[in-house]
């Protein structure tokens, strides 16, 4: 941004201007914003690839099965076994599930819902343990494309009604998330901000840009998801939240320190906004178009959830950058330097960075750069090793929460009573003719009950058989693969296999091959921007290392805490590649902020120096806007589901490293050892200059 434009910005008049402008299109998002969870597609076809076999699958399916059908299954339990009385009553309750609003009914020309294996009859009939302690009863519900919003409330009148004294009522096949994401990372950033300012106002100002672009983001997504046909999930959604208040934040914080720096040389506040946007903006364009082409990059991706997420995220940066340059710098040349109370940042008056813990951080580096960041690099190496106990294999749906559900208690004390979840099917479509050796081949296979009646409508035969597994384990898959072996060899069968374990499968292949691809794509245009920013071949390559490395880093010692610590079972196949995405993406922001304030500087004192200019300065903001980035992604365990909380550990926890080891010690050590040669082919510092001494004390800034 040149100094022209950011003086417009920031102008007497053009200020409010930009204030009402964004006040307006705030008013027309907010409404369309609060309507996007009702555009969400949490459907299978919205998660894998149109390629994917359980995907065709379900596309043939479409004669036999409503894609809106949610099989729901409601145990009971007595620990001293369930008497004449409690049948009776599950019974009856059985014929009453069956008159309540949106139960799918058996249809001519379309296979019955679920049902127990006591008899295939009466819809939900229940079926009871050999030691006759559990029951089940099997109900399918058909509540519209949106359903699943609605079944949580059903859930609750399952429960109501399926009430017996004495017997435990568990309703599988519903969960639930945490809805007060928004409201907790909020919270966790205004603390945070409290703490970093140490004003009781100036808080607000960033809160409240934050809060426009999440508002105006949300608003843009949501017509592109109706009307353009963009893909967004619950899991997109979520992300999109944590990403924009805390990037909007981490951005907020780089601008306000530097509009405080230039307070300081500037008399009139206009002028000093004006210098602030004019030097910091490059930086803060440079991380947004990092961050937003890098979430691009996931459009490579098979999976069409990680896809779907890549546009997204990349609206939801883009729109933070344009408010953080506009909005923010607007209100707070309208505030005045009064909104920094109690600690106004006076005209004339010493920068407090000169003398403080960065500050010493930096002397002790620079007599000793070169052991500095080799015995870092080893350390780091080490906690790399980590990765060794990293398993991508997938969770089953018992270790896919943090928290215990119905759903997962009630499979489970199915599984323990001997009973088949019959929620869990493998369903195979044909062509019709081939019903015949279709049930012949499932019958008598590992792990396969027997399948059902075959049904057939045109040309194309279905079979459904229930799998005796849990449909995220790997027993299932290795069922739905004997299943697929099976089938797969009829000859003219043209046989496909999908259901809930076919679905997790193919999301596990889809996973490893997106983790193959877009890792080293990421890595490239991330590469090629910093070498445009930098205008150098040598420092984006080392910045590259240092990053990687720190993601190593970070994935390793999030490895040993998700065994040793949190005992997780394993972690999703998609982890890898959403930690890598977002430890990059964002990681790269705090060199990015560092390097090009190191750059500035070396025009005027040399790299060496412009190393300790850089860290002493940039030092507290960076580590403020790290800690803050680090705490929204916590938030991410709020939501009781394993996937987000590995991902927020894991990248709070590179986040940390980052800001704290990677950039405070590491690359400051390597600036310190290599000077002007960092910037090589470019000459910008061809002087031969001596390190800094121990004992030096540096201007924090050239003049204006």
């Amino acid at each position: 941004m040149n100094r022209g434009l950011a003086g417009i910005l920031t102008g007497r008049v053009t200020k409010w201007l930009v204030v009402v402008a964004w006040l307006v299109v705030m008013a027309g998002s907010a409404g369309f914003a609060a309507k996007l969870a009702d555009v969400q597609n949490n459907e299978a076809s919205s998660w894998l690839p149109e390629s994917a076999e359980s995907t065709r699958a379900l596309e043939r399916l479409e004669p036999f099965q409503d894609p809106n059908a949610i099989p729901t299954v409601v145990v009971y339990e007595r620990g001293a076994g369930l008497t004449q009385s409690d049948l009776a009553a599950i019974e009856d309750q059985a014929a009453e599930f069956a008159t309540m609003d949106g139960v799918a009914a058996p249809t001519e020309g379309r296979a019955p819902p679920v049902v127990s294996p006591a008899t295939a009859e009466q819809l939900g009939f229940p079926a009871l343990s050999q030691d006759g302690r559990v029951a089940q009863t099997s109900i399918t519900f058909d509540l519209g494309a949106e359903g699943w919003n609605e079944m949580p409330g059903i859930a609750d009148e399952l429960r109501a009604t399926a009430a017996i004294d004495g017997v435990e009522v568990y309703v599988a096949g519903v969960g639930g998330i945490d809805t007060t994401l928004l409201a907790a990372t909020l919270g966790v950033v205004i603390l945070i901000l409290l703490l970093t300012y140490r004003s009781p106002v100036l808080w607000i100002l960033p809160i409240l840009s934050a809060v426009v672009a999440l508002f105006v983001s949300q608003a843009l997504i949501y017509f592109l998801a109706r009307d353009a046909g963009l893909t967004v999930n619950g899991q997109s959604y979520a992300i999109l939240t944590i990403l924009v208040i805390g990037a909007g934040t981490d951005y907020a914080l780089l601008l306000v320190a530097r509009y405080r720096e230039e307070l300081r040389r500037h008399a009139d506040r206009h002028e000093a906004m004006a210098f602030a946007l004019h030097r910091a903006a490059p930086a803060l364009l440079a991380s947004a178009a990092t961050v937003a082409l890098g979430m691009l990059c996931l459009l490579f991706a098979e999976m069409n959830s990680t896809a779907g997420l890549g546009p997204v995220a990349a609206i939801g940066i883009t729109v933070t950058f344009v408010v953080m340059v506009t909005l923010l710098p607007a209100l707070l040349v309208i505030t005045g330097r009064w909104i920094f109370w109690p600690r106004r940042p006076g005209f004339g008056s010493a920068e407090p960075t000169q003398t403080g813990v960065w500050a010493r951080v930096g002397r002790w580096i620079a007599p000793r750069p070169r052991q500095v960041w080799v015995v870092t690099s080893v350390l780091l190496a080490i906690a790399c090793l980590g990765l060794l106990r990293l398993d991508t294999n997938g969770l089953s749906t018992a270790h896919s929460y943090t928290e215990e559900f119905q759903s997962v208690t009630g499979q489970q004390v199915l599984v323990d009573a001997g009973l088949v979840d019959q929620s869990n099917t493998v369903m195979v479509v044909a062509q019709a003719g081939t019903d015949v050796a279709v049930t012949e081949a499932l019958t008598g296979l590992e792990g396969v009950e027997p399948p059902k009646p075959a049904v057939t409508a045109g040309d194309v035969t279905f079979v459904e058989a229930a799998i005796d597994a849990d449909p995220a384990s790997p027993t299932a898959f290795a069922t739905v693969e004997r299943v697929r072996g099976a089938v797969h060899d009829l000859d003219g069968a043209d046989a496909l296999v999908g259901g809930s374990s076919a679905f997790f499968l193919d999301t596990r292949d889809a996973a490893n091959r997106d983790n193959l691809v877009i890792i080293p794509v990421i890595l490239l245009l991330v590469l090629l921007i910093l070498m445009i920013l930098l205008r150098s071949v040598l420092a984006p390559v080392i910045l590259i290392v240092t990053v990687v490395l720190s993601f190593g880093a970070a994935l390793g010692i999030s490895a040993m805490l998700f065994e040793y610590v949190f005992g997780f079972a394993g972690s999703d196949p998609g982890f890898p590649l959403f930690a890598f995405v977002f430890l990059v993406a964002l990681g790269i922001d705090y060199n990015i902020f560092l390097m090009t304030r190191v750059r500035e500087e070396t025009r005027h004192s040399g790299t060496r120096t412009g190393a300790l200019v850089a860290l002493t300065s940039t030092g507290g903001v960076i580590t403020s806007a790290g800690l803050v980035l680090a705490a929204t992604f916590l938030v991410l365990g709020t939501i009781p589901v394993v996937f987000l909380a590995q991902l927020g550990v894991a990248v709070a926890l590179g986040v940390i490293l980052d800001t704290m080891i990677v950039r405070s010690v590491l690359v400051t050590a390597i600036n310190m050892d290599l000077g002007g040669r960092i910037w090589w082919p470019s000459r910008l510092d061809t002087e031969d200059r001596v390190p800094v001494p121990e004992d030096a004390t540096v201007s924090v800034g050239h003049a204006s």
